[in-house]
């Protein structure tokens, strides 16, 4: 058998094509873990997971969950993790209810609640649009059709005032918006917005209360349970690299329901993003806060920018993932919504002046995100506290969708290729404002 001639340059050949061929390997590998990072299969798990972990109210069972949660995958992904504790109030309903005779009306406690005491409280019902004294009655106030948010709204904040300055007894108010349900409404923290029972009434179970409060009918108004204060966390991580610039991704982690629209996008992105990063930004500074206390106006945010946030100077660069990131869309119809595939366009990327144009050009054809508008316009939720604590550079992302602050706000509420579109447009935005080393 006569065996073939290998000569010098056919070895060197070989020798070097081997280790061209194990990092095309590697490189054609980290390419894929990419592409399943944020992918909608990787990031619709991460939102289901959450989704899964129920209430968020601040402090509660899941919140802790969730908290814990992040904390686990912040850890896995190499950062250092910690815990920020601080005071948040609670109030939970045992009984919140109208009775109209023998009807029994649902109602959802507004908190801070106060308490009607066990035998309620009997009165007329009356309508706050009267411009009459309402001395002694329970006031129905009528909020036009929205998104509502935050009782610090002067659309809230000043019907409800008037009603309570014209002698109301009681406040209830009905939050007229798509999904038909109570919509519960962010407060502060330090004190009640009102001193009288303050509850809140679906619009899908409004008639029959607004035709009693036109005639001045009697009700009885019962608003009991407990409350007080306990301990919220928000989860810190942090990839160290001393002398280098920092980089932020903040998103927060409670709310007033299951908050799976509202929380879940932001939440899957980021922990995408707590993946990704570390590998492409090894020479920055990394850190990642996953906040509570977000419907006590912004609690947790503002302990982060006040105590935790790298000073604004050395920061090359901050990113918040706020409500309604990547929510589905629907279609109102008279007493129902129908869902669509695409995302709710009622969503607002803001962002400092010098980085509007790029990202219009990377979320063109995303409903609301490809209209970027400079933040010095205007802002609103965690962001605001943000740029408020001197971060220049900064870009966010904010808004309600149609099951904003419902009940009705779960799994079904988001859409996996909107949620992994815009998941592709932070990581290319990052990309493109501060370069990567791959």
């Amino acid at each position: 058998m006569t065996r073939p001639v290998t000569d010098r340059r056919t070895l060197l050949k070989v020798g070097l094509a081997a280790p061209l061929a194990l990092q095309a390997s590697a490189a054609g590998a980290a390419e894929s873990k990419e592409i399943a990072m944020f992918g909608p299969e990787r990031l619709l798990a991460d939102l289901k997971t959450y989704a899964e972990a129920g209430n968020k109210q601040s402090g509660g069972a899941g919140d802790r969950a969730t908290a814990d949660w992040t904390a686990k995958r912040l850890a896995a992904a190499g950062f250092a993790v910690e815990r920020q504790v601080f005071d948040v109030p609670w109030f939970e309903a045992s009984r919140c209810e109208l009775a109209l005779g023998d009807l029994k009306i649902a109602l959802v406690a507004q908190p801070l609640a106060t308490e009607t005491g066990a035998a309620g409280l009997e009165a007329p019902l009356r309508l706050a649009e009267t411009a009459e004294r309402l001395d002694g009655a329970i006031a129905v106030v009528r909020l036009p059709h929205r998104r509502w948010s935050s009782l610090v709204d002067r659309a809230v904040r000043d019907p409800l005032a008037d009603a309570l300055s014209r002698g109301a007894s009681a406040v209830i108010l009905v939050t007229t918006g798509p999904s038909g349900e109570a919509l519960l409404l962010n407060t502060p923290a330090d004190r009640p917005i009102s001193d009288r029972p303050l509850a809140l009434l679906a619009p899908r179970l409004a008639a029959p209360v607004i035709e009693a409060a036109r005639h001045g009918r009697p009700a009885r108004l019962t608003l009991l349970g407990s409350g007080g204060t306990r301990k919220a966390e928000n989860v810190i991580g942090r990839r160290l690299r001393p002398g280098r610039p920092w980089l932020v991704v903040s998103t927060p982690r409670s709310g007033w329901t299951d908050c799976a629209g509202e929380r879940g996008p932001g939440i899957a992105i980021w922990l995408a993003l707590a993946d990704w990063m570390p590998r492409v930004y090894a020479e920055h500074n990394l850190l990642f806060v996953c906040n509570s206390g977000h419907e006590y106006e912004n609690l947790g945010a503002s302990h982060i920018v006040e105590a935790i946030g790298p000073p604004p100077a050395e920061t090359d660069f901050w990113l918040h993932l706020g409500a309604n990131v990547a929510t589905r869309d629907y279609q109102e119809m008279p007493g129902r919504l129908l869902p669509l595939p695409s995302a709710d366009p009622f969503r607002f990327l803001m962002t400092s002046h010098e980085y509007v144009e790029r990202a219009r050009e990377i979320f063109k054809g995303q409903p609301g995100a490809e209209m970027a508008y400079p933040s010095s316009e205007g802002t609103a939720g965690e962001l605001s506290e943000v740029i408020r604590a001197g971060y220049t550079r900064h870009a966010g992302i904010f808004g309600a969708h149609r099951h904003h602050h419902a009940a009705t706000d779960i799994l079904s509420t988001v859409a996996a290729e909107p949620l992994a579109a815009t998941a592709r447009g932070f990581r290319d935005l990052l990309s493109a404002i501060v370069p990567t080393h791959r």
